[in-house]
């Protein structure tokens, strides 16, 4: 065998991935809400009114994926989307007053992470990122 599967990158990636997402899954909870969720929320509070599919591109998140949560957060009156062939989805009054709670919450998680990588880990993750890209 060429490689050992402890070396397995992507099971590498998906392990520091779960360790981070423990971090995010213990405070969202309390807001009954998903890391996808809380990223879909993000990029709709920066870009505003955007096609659903463009959320997906953003986020490297797959269309089911997406299609999922979006449902969700609609169920909950956070996101409102249109019906159009290609539906644009926005966040309602109650999805920004959401980001607005959530964020400062979001702000220590990534305090502490911060903390933890220091400069050197996040050059590490933007350099890693880039080449994967």
């Amino acid at each position: 065998m060429k490689y050992n599967y402890k070396h397995c990158i992507g099971n590498r990636l998906r392990c520091m991935s779960r360790i981070v997402d423990k971090e995010f899954r213990a405070t969202l909870k309390d807001f009954n809400i998903t890391e996808s969720q809380l990223s879909i929320l993000f990029a709709l509070s920066s870009s505003g009114k955007v096609e659903q599919g463009k959320i997906g591109e953003i986020l490297v998140l797959e269309r089911s994926t997406v299609s999922r949560n979006i449902k969700l957060l609609e169920k909950r009156g956070i996101v409102i989307k249109t019906s159009d062939y290609r539906p644009e989805i926005e966040l309602t009054t109650k999805g920004r007053e959401l980001v607005t709670i959530i964020t400062p919450y979001w702000e220590n998680i990534m305090d502490n992470l911060m903390a933890k990588l220091g400069n050197d880990g996040i050059q590490l993750i933007d350099s890693l990122e880039e080449k994967l890209t």
